[in-house]
């Protein structure tokens, strides 16, 4: 299989950024079946690993990259799911962003007792920081994995505050908002996108989830780095368009192909989510919030909100 070019949109000239990072999503396959574990595991981190040599800081793989997606049985899914983080998949990843002083995020199938997870974990260079479990099961998921009860965490790092989010999450708009009230700097979407009825795209190329993930990070003013998977997986395909959306809600530089193994990087500044985002003399968008009409978090007692 030919390498993936990492394609990079650099900062402008007299760059002041006081907290700069170079984030990258990862747009690569994987297969279910235990016998080809190892070898999703691998590729993912050989991917990542050309994403730290361009310089990335922030490594986002797939929902789901280390198992693959379409599980035939409940035996099946429980046959590929770890324990986190005591798992193997998530000590290979706590090495590798210990080697490469990196922060990763991977999506991966979680054993908990008998429940089974749709999990999202972040690790960095000090080893596990933290994990989120898939709030909103899309179709067959609901048929092993138990709907996510960790709430909505955002994890502080030396980055910035970092939130997670898995695929069918970001059809929820509650879902970021409340990452975003809660301080989150740049959330991370790791995805299992599938084709549905069409029209899959539109006569730009792009499908509905670049559209809500754009949407989120534009009404949200926080950015999102959406890493897709590509390919087939039994009855499941997988239809790419992996982006990195900035506070503005505009993709920082291209959204990958429906087909196409990419590596995306993007020069940010993590911390850039904190200044209001006033777009004009009269209004902001935390100003402007209605909270006479709405409890401010929206009812999430899991979580508070932080000043940004």
């Amino acid at each position: 299989m030919p390498e993936p070019h990492a394609e990079s949109a650099s900062p402008p000239a007299g760059d002041r950024r006081v907290s700069p990072a170079r984030i990258a999503v990862v747009q690569c396959d994987a297969r279910v079946g235990v016998d080809q574990r190892e070898e999703n595991v691998e590729r993912g981190l050989a991917l990542a690993g050309r994403a730290a040599d361009d310089g990335a800081t922030l490594i986002v793989l797939p929902e789901l990259c280390a198992t693959g997606y379409a599980f035939a049985t409940r035996a099946e899914a429980y046959a590929h799911a770890e324990e986190v983080p005591a798992g193997e998949t998530v000590r290979r990843w706590e090495a590798f962003a210990r080697d490469r002083a990196v922060h990763l995020v991977g999506g991966l199938a979680e054993r908990d007792g008998v429940r089974l997870y749709s999990s999202a974990v972040l690790v960095g260079p000090d080893g596990y920081i933290g994990h989120y479990r898939k709030t909103h099961l899309w179709n067959t998921e609901k048929l092993w994995f138990t709907p996510g009860d960790r709430g909505l965490p955002v994890f502080e790092t030396t980055l910035g505050r970092v939130g997670l989010l898995i695929c069918w999450d970001i059809w929820f708009p509650e879902t970021s908002r409340l990452l975003a009230l809660q301080g989150a700097d740049v959330i991370c979407s790791v995805n299992n996108w599938v084709w549905t009825p069409p029209p899959v795209f539109d006569p730009s190329g792009r499908c509905m989830a670049v559209y809500l993930t754009m949407t989120a990070a534009h009404v949200n003013n926080v950015v999102i780095a959406a890493a897709n998977r590509i390919g087939t997986d039994r009855d499941a395909r997988f239809l790419g368009c992996s982006l990195i959306a900035g506070t503005n809600g505009w993709p920082i530089g291209e959204i990958a192909g429906p087909d196409e193994e990419r590596i995306l990087t993007a020069d940010v500044d993590v911390v850039d989510s904190r200044s209001a985002p006033i777009w004009n003399g009269l209004n902001d968008l935390v100003r402007d919030r209605r909270t006479d009409l709405y409890q401010e978090m929206l009812g999430y007692a899991e979580g508070r909100a932080f000043p940004r």
